[in-house]
């Protein structure tokens, strides 16, 4: 006996339902999951971070696009920066998306940092950090990092957080500081979906960077009170003299950028 259409069409309705209850339940567990995994790693302010010899900085547009200069970007650079100048952070990872010849997100921060009196030795620009799951992962195997301090908006540290856990590093987050702006909303509404694929990235298909390459540890340099500790013309963590006044890059590459 065949059912009636209402029927059939009311049991397809209750089982999409169902099934949206579901997504939804799971969405947002997924997002807890991920925060309550993070929690008690992220300092609202500078001064209360903890001391760690890299600070890695991930990269936004400095512009937004109605022309203006990004808060976002601003906040970035003004927590790097105060990092350097308390001496609780001895370099900074600059990475960032320098994904056509027209658009480089390292050498615009790079180019920020140095009008606030950062050195260039203490930074190192990665061209390659198109995600914040490239950006660890290339900090982890082609930096040599081991362990940092993650520096963006306190709406994203704990899946910046998350993934460097993930990846096997020691990691603690601190706020960049955030102004209020029309549609902020959307860029954390986005971060809620970005959380839920971050689990996928990580335990489903497992997902790899974009680009590697050879090793290249970082030359950490001291802080001012502490070259007067070292021989004469030895400055550098590994005992290498410094000769190079410029900051250093990491190998060029030529990709296409994807969703960050």
């Amino acid at each position: 006996m065949r059912l009636p259409v209402w029927k059939v069409f009311k049991a397809v309705l209750m089982s999409l339902g169902a099934l949206s209850l579901l997504a939804g339940v799971l969405f947002v567990l997924a997002n807890f999951y991920v925060l309550g995994r993070t929690l008690g790693l992220i300092e609202a302010e500078p001064q209360q971070c903890v001391s760690e010899p890299v600070g890695i900085v991930f990269g936004t547009s400095h512009w937004t696009r109605s022309g203006d200069r990004n808060p976002h970007f601003e906040g970035r650079m003004d927590a790097a920066s105060r990092l350097i100048q308390l001496g609780l952070v001895d370099h900074l990872l600059i990475s960032g998306d320098n994904s056509t010849r027209y658009y480089n997100e390292p050498v615009t921060m790079w180019r920020d940092l140095r009008g606030r009196d950062v050195r260039d030795e203490d930074m190192t620009l990665d061209y390659a950090g198109f995600s914040t799951f490239d950006t660890l992962s290339r900090a982890r195997d082609v930096f040599g990092v081991e362990r940092a301090l993650l520096i963006t908006q306190d709406w994203h540290l704990p899946r910046a957080l998350f993934i460097g856990k993930a990846l096997g590093l020691e990691v603690r987050g601190c706020a960049a500081p955030e102004h209020v702006v029309s549609g902020l909303w959307r860029l954390k509404l986005r971060e809620w979906v970005a959380r839920v694929a971050t689990l996928g990235d990580l335990y489903v298909w497992g997902r790899e960077p974009h680009f590697l390459g050879p090793l290249e540890p970082l030359d950490i340099m001291p802080r001012e009170q502490d070259r007067l500790l070292l021989p004469p013309g030895m400055f550098s963590v590994s005992g290498a003299p410094s000769g190079d006044d410029t900051a250093r890059e990491s190998e060029p590459d030529s990709p296409s950028s994807n969703s960050r």
